[in-house]
């Protein structure tokens, strides 16, 4: 997977910065550093890990797959 011209290697990667560009970032002017560092941090935080269901998580957002995740391990 790691080899020079895979387009599968880092595709996870890429669909979260286009999500991150285009919900985010392209609607905003930031005058500095830290106010975009802030922004990204919430955009994260607050609302992709929380709020939006992936595929991948059988369609749960991550932190419902997360809390599933430590139910069945407790009941084991």
């Amino acid at each position: 997977m790691s080899r020079r011209g895979n387009c599968h290697d880092n595709a996870v990667a890429e669909s979260f910065f286009n999500l991150l560009k285009r919900e985010r970032i392209r609607r905003r002017a930031y005058k500095t550093r830290p106010e975009a560092r802030q922004d990204v941090f919430d955009y994260i935080e607050v609302f992709y890990n929380p709020k939006r269901k992936h595929v991948r998580n059988r369609m749960l957002s991550p932190v419902d797959f997360e809390r599933q995740k430590e139910t069945r391990t407790e009941g084991v």
